[in-house]
This record gives C-alpha cells, structure tokens and sequence, in this order.
C-alpha cells in the first residue's frame, strides 16, 4: 500500500534535529471556528443547513430538504461532514436516485467506514447503503507512533503517516496537543506530501510525571475535515516521566572541584609523611 508521509508546513522553531524537525504550535480555534491558514474564521452556517434538510427528510419532505442540503458550504468540521454525506445519500435514496445515492454513501463510508444507518429508515436507503458497504475500500487512515519512555523537559518526536487515502481527498492535517489538565489545546498544521516525516513537539515543563493528550484532523483542499483521529473529548495520551533535578552536591563540577581538593590534600599529607629528617642537623653549641 502506497505510503504518504505527513510533512510540516509551519516555521521550525530551532532548525533541523536529528530527530526530526521542531514544530511551532498555535493556539487552537474555538468551536465552530477553521482556521484558514492565517486566523480563525467562524464555520458559517453550514451545520444549521445540514440541521434543516435532516428535520426535512424526517418529514419526507425531500424537495426541501435537497434544497437545504444542496446549499451546505464548508469548510465543515468532521460529524458535520459525516452527517452531510449520510442525508444526500437518504435523499437520492428516497427519489430513486440510486446512483447518487450509491455516491454519497460512498463518500460517506470514506469519511467514516464504520458508519451504520438507522433501521429506522426506508429499506429504499438502507438496501443501497448495505450494498455500498459490501464493496467499499475503506477509508483514509493514519498512524501516530511515539517512542516509550519521554521524559518531562524533553522535546516529543512524533512519526506521522497516511497509511491509506483511497478518495486521495488528504491535503492537511493538524495534530492538537495540551497537557493534560490544561483547558486550551495547541495546534501545529502538517501538509499531506509524498516523504516520511518526523515532527518534534515542544517540550513540556513540569515538576511531576504529566501526560501530553494529542488528537489529529486531516483536512480536504476545501478545508474539510475528513478524517479524525482520536478526539478532544477522548484524546490519546504520551506519559512523560520526571526526573528531579540532581542535587548541587552531585553535579559534575562540585565533584570535580572536590575531588580536585581531595587530591591536592592527599598530596600535601603523602609529602609530609614520607619527608625523612636528615642525619645531621645544622647549627652551633654554645657552652659557657
């Protein structure tokens, strides 16, 4: 399976590693808010459309509800998107528009492979659905690795790769990073390219054992997510263990200076010891 490699596209803080190159973060978007590269900008109103043409259908008012389903505009975050692919694909079902439909549940199963329909729902929907999932190649996938054993005060390498893509839909992604405990995420913006690549991110300062959560987005060239990989409510997490400072007393230089001394001394005691009295001592007598 062909692999692409997550890339780095912000400004390296520090230049080139040998572990990797060091990654700037930013502060992440609020809810309903993208960022386009250079701010956050707010979503529109896209998740209210999708909100509409879905009350439609369950209405069976499929006229209305293609309407509002039609005028959707990204970029959307990723249920959003799940969620627009899965109504299309119910309402071309329910006109008998299979091949639309069939389309739009791929899409969908691309976006999320393990996406069930409602039972609840028109067979006209859900036999198309089932049909598509028989034959569907899955979805986009990325591998996150780490090394054990990460130390607080450390930088934190990450491997990144897009193991699969079969829509060839990744152009972006972003990795969010926080301490764990801490109320705002950080983001560091990756581009999809054609090379392994290794992202450094910044160490952590702390005077006790901390966990790094993390989560990534990847994103269309419309700046749509499709893809997610954990999530902020349940992110995956990095242990780093802390090793306390070495006392004064056992730093290398008191241990040079010390043992410096204790030579010194040693010496002088070895040269007073072993100095032998000579066999005549000068001088005169006096008698009187």
């Amino acid at each position: 399976m062909r692999v692409i490699a997550l890339a780095m596209v912000v400004a390296a803080c520090h230049g080139q590693t040998s572990r990797g190159l060091p990654v700037a973060l930013r502060e992440a978007c609020p809810a309903n808010h993208f960022f386009d590269g250079a701010a956050c900008k707010a979503r529109g109103d896209g998740a209210a459309k999708i909100a509409a043409g879905k009350a439609a259908l369950v209405k069976q008012d499929v006229d209305a509800a293609k309407l509002e389903l039609d005028a959707v505009k990204g970029p959307l975050d990723h249920q959003a998107n799940v969620t627009l692919w899965e109504q299309r694909g119910i309402a071309a079902a329910y006109v008998d528009d299979e091949p639309g439909a069939s389309a739009a549940f791929d899409m969908l199963l691309a976006l999320d492979p393990a996406h069930i329909l409602s039972y609840r729902l028109s067979p006209k929907a859900t036999f198309v659905f089932e049909e598509v999932r028989g034959q569907n190649k899955g979805g986009a996938q990325i591998d996150v690795n780490w090394q054990f054993g990460q130390r607080v005060g450390d930088p934190v390498p990450l491997d990144l790769e897009v193991v699969a893509d079969p829509k060839s839909f990744l152009k972006t992604a972003t990795v969010f990073v926080r301490t764990r405990g801490d109320a705002v995420w950080r983001a560091a913006d990756l581009a999809v390219t054609g090379r392994s690549k290794r992202v450094v991110l910044p160490a952590v300062s702390a005077t006790k054992p901390v966990s790094l959560e993390l989560y990534v987005r990847g994103y269309d060239d419309k700046g749509n997510e499709v893809l997610a990989w954990a999530d902020a409510s349940k992110p995956r997490e990095i242990p780093l263990r802390y090793d306390p400072p070495t006392p004064w007393y056992r730093k290398w230089w008191v241990i040079t200076i010390a043992g410096a001394a204790l030579i010194g001394g040693t010496g002088t005691i070895v040269y007073v010891a072993t100095r032998e009295p000579p066999d005549t001592v000068g001088g005169g007598v006096s008698v009187k």
